[in-house]
């Protein structure tokens, strides 16, 4: 049998900005999300919460419905794996991109009423 080192990683917080979709060059849909989660770190005697921040991507049909009910504030659960990019600019110097790919993302049940207030809203819009 073998194993393979895994990339995975579990995300719960909250969206920094409204969630952007647009459409790859292959025509799938791309969803890019701002998640912050906060945690805690000593310093000293006293701990202090500090906010990390992630950029995320969501895909296809699933990308379609965060854009749809999903906003600022909304508070997610993400299961997807961290990816590393690397490339040097122009100008000689390193550039380092990180981020994550979701395989899947939930809306926490607290803020279930935020997202169905989501979605009427998206429906108003629509008619």
């Amino acid at each position: 049998m073998s194993y393979s080192d895994t990339n995975r990683v579990v995300l719960v917080g909250r969206l920094t900005r409204d969630p952007e979709l647009r459409a790859a060059p292959s025509g799938q849909s791309v969803c890019s999300l701002r998640l912050a989660c906060n945690g805690l770190r000593k310093e000293g005697d006293v701990y202090e919460e500090r906010p990390n921040f992630f950029d995320i991507s969501v895909f296809g049909a699933q990308g379609e419905n965060v854009d749809r009910y999903l906003r600022k504030g909304s508070r997610v659960v993400v299961d997807g794996r961290l990816e590393w990019r690397e490339w040097e600019t122009s100008d000689g110097s390193s550039e380092i991109d990180r981020s994550s790919e979701i395989g899947r993302l939930g809306i926490a049940f607290n803020d279930m009423a935020d997202a169905l207030a989501a979605r009427h809203a998206a429906q108003q819009r629509a008619e």
